[in-house]
């Protein structure tokens, strides 16, 4: 085995890690206050997590301009359902499990906020049709009943260095997406020129 100590209980956990002060402890709420509806209606991006009904799991960012989630209450908000792969991992988990986890983003803020609860995907009109960009409306939106939302601490993203642009790689020392996918896909048809031109028209021709 290539782990020889791992932890299997709370309790151990605890007595490594401690437990949480009184301020984290009490900062969870079940709806969304003016405060969490300002953070969603700033934030341009999502990331959301899913699993099937195996306890299989899978992330999955969603973005757009700010203000791209439609909140209708307290308690509900949808994320428009923007043209993708067409794998629909995030949305064959929902129908299989409805429990999702969310965590939205402002860039430059390195405080996050968190949220969990139920989700379904839907395909009303009168709804998606708030979610229009650029002449398209979404065929389908995921619909997320609020259960549990509250800020997380901003430690990851300042260790991370996250907003500090003199802290980033230089573009030539990035990972180069065509030529991973083209190793990953791993046909003799596909090589790197045409996974390139195929990523090129999907972001200029199928963003909405």
């Amino acid at each position: 085995m290539l782990f020889h100590e791992i932890i299997t209980s709370e309790e151990e956990l605890r007595s490594l890690l401690g437990t949480p002060g009184k301020n984290a402890a009490n900062k969870v709420i079940n709806h969304l206050d003016h405060h969490c509806k300002e953070f969603i209606s700033k934030s341009p991006i999502v990331f959301v997590s899913t699993s099937n009904a195996d306890g299989h799991c899978d992330t999955s960012p969603r973005g757009d301009s700010p203000g791209f989630v439609h909140m209708m209450d307290d308690h509900h908000f949808v994320i428009p359902e923007r043209p993708g792969n067409k794998r629909m991992d995030t949305l064959r988990n929902i129908l299989e499990n409805p429990y999702i986890g969310l965590l939205f983003v402002i860039p430059g803020l390195e405080e996050t906020l968190r949220m969990n609860g139920k989700a379904s995907v839907i395909k009303d009109p009168d709804i998606l049709e708030n979610m229009t960009a650029f002449g398209k409306t979404p065929l389908l939106g995921i619909a997320v009943e609020v259960e549990e939302c509250y800020i997380h601490c901003a430690k990851a993203f300042k260790r991370s260095k996250l907003w500090q642009p003199e802290a980033w790689f230089p573009e030539a020392d990035l990972p180069y997406p065509p030529q991973i996918l083209a190793d990953h896909i791993n046909l003799q048809e596909v090589d790197v020129e045409n996974v390139k031109a195929s990523l090129a028209e999907s972001y200029e021709k199928r963003l909405y």
